[in-house]
């Protein structure tokens, strides 16, 4: 008989050979990962918006943000329900039918709620990570000009309360026959 994935967690993975638990592991991905997907709904309407992050790991949340206006912050201002994913890809995997042929991933979501960041220090605080993260070797009053007041004025800066996640990977030997990276042209 057939899940009823209905009733089940929001974090729980089918392929339980693939699902990943070391909190290392889902906190280097967190850390690494350039962008990630930031899924919002309005309306039952879901929109993704694809953009940089950063993750507080003391806080256990994520910070990124937008323009102060327009369909993100909108959403977040109507539904504080989000999804948020990140992946990156590995070999692709060739094999002797189209069926069984596959990628090498890695990947994290993410579920819980957003805010907008109203604190002036917190949304500095995020700023900063997203700086550190990057640009690390830039440095502030060095190399650019701190954030100023009405630079805040013009962003949003979002919190992302993390109450459930999920991590999976699909690795294969070195020596799969046929392994190839996707081409970057």
């Amino acid at each position: 008989m057939a899940k009823d994935y209905a009733t089940l967690p929001y974090n729980e993975v089918r392929r339980k050979d693939r699902e990943v638990k070391d909190e290392a592991w889902i906190y280097e991905k967190l850390h690494k990962i350039p962008f990630g997907s930031f899924s919002t709904v309005y309306n039952g309407q879901p929109f993704i918006n694809t953009n940089i992050f950063v993750y507080d790991e003391e806080k256990h949340v994520i910070y990124l943000h937008t323009a102060h206006q327009g369909r993100t912050r909108t959403n977040a201002e109507k539904s504080e329900r989000v999804c948020f994913s990140i992946s990156e890809i590995g070999r692709f995997l060739p094999a002797k039918t189209a069926k069984t042929m596959s990628v090498e991933y890695a990947g994290v979501v993410i579920f819980g709620t957003v805010s907008i960041v109203e604190d002036e220090i917190e949304a500095r605080h995020g700023l900063a990570l997203l700086m550190k993260k990057y640009f690390p070797h830039l440095k502030v009053g060095q190399d650019y000009q701190d954030v100023t007041l009405e630079d805040l004025g013009q962003t949003t800066i979002y919190r992302i309360n993390i109450e459930q996640l999920s991590a999976k990977k699909k690795q294969e030997a070195d020596d799969f026959p046929g392994a190839f990276f996707y081409p970057k042209n």
